[in-house]
């Protein structure tokens, strides 16, 4: 039988999995949405909301990071459902697609020369540019979760190796790395860049005043 972060694991793995289906389904790729994973997924949500007061409080975030993340991803795939039903889908092409993709890599140049003081993390990766500004990590767990998000979308993108990649691990790197930059740097916010460049998923690390 699994242990707790076995089925966590496999949560995120599962959560993961889904998203990559889900778009190969809207792609076309797919004849059918992903419903197995779907399916696997609910009864493991329900197992644990139900054994809730039995998990450990690490384990406690990491299935809530999980299931708010779950129920993200769950509402844009209704929306997009419907878009699809409808007809109603967009997508953008060619020399617009260039065109938007300029703009953004102009912007995220912009931002990161206005601000020189800047750190990578050995840990860090994302697919962007994403942004994320945070002045108490501990206290914005929704934040915290969303870079981590981008951040294993970038390493998905990228190739690159995700197992020593944990929720609870990221969580503390962005909390000590937070006080670190506002003890050294004076600031009161950081903002956390993440994006592929040059092939490699970076994350950087902005002092914000």
């Amino acid at each position: 039988m699994a242990t707790v972060d076995e089925d966590l694991g496999q949560i995120e793995r599962d959560i993961r999995q889904l998203k990559i289906e889900y778009d190969q389904f809207f792609g076309g790729g797919r004849k059918r949405p992903p419903t197995e994973i779907e399916w696997r997924l609910e009864l493991l949500m329900k197992r644990y909301g139900e054994r809730g007061g039995e998990l450990k409080s690490a384990q406690r975030f990491r299935l809530n990071n999980l299931t708010q993340t779950y129920a993200k991803y769950k509402d844009i795939f209704r929306k997009k459902l419907k878009q699809k039903e409808e007809g109603t889908i967009q997508r953008h092409f060619g020399a617009a697609a260039k065109a938007i993709e300029a703009e953004r890599a102009k912007h995220a140049t912009e931002v990161t020369a206005a601000k020189p003081a800047s750190v990578s993390s050995t840990t860090a990766v994302a697919e962007g540019p994403f942004r994320m500004t945070c002045s108490h990590p501990e206290q914005e767990p929704e934040k915290v979760q969303q870079l981590y998000q981008a951040l294993v979308s970038a390493k998905q993108s990228a190739g690159e190796d995700l197992t020593k990649l944990t929720p609870e691990s990221f969580a503390e790197f962005v909390r000590n790395k937070t006080k670190h930059l506002q003890k050294e740097k004076n600031c009161k916010e950081v903002e956390y860049v993440v994006e592929i460049v040059d092939g490699q998923a970076k994350l950087k690390a902005l002092v914000k005043a």
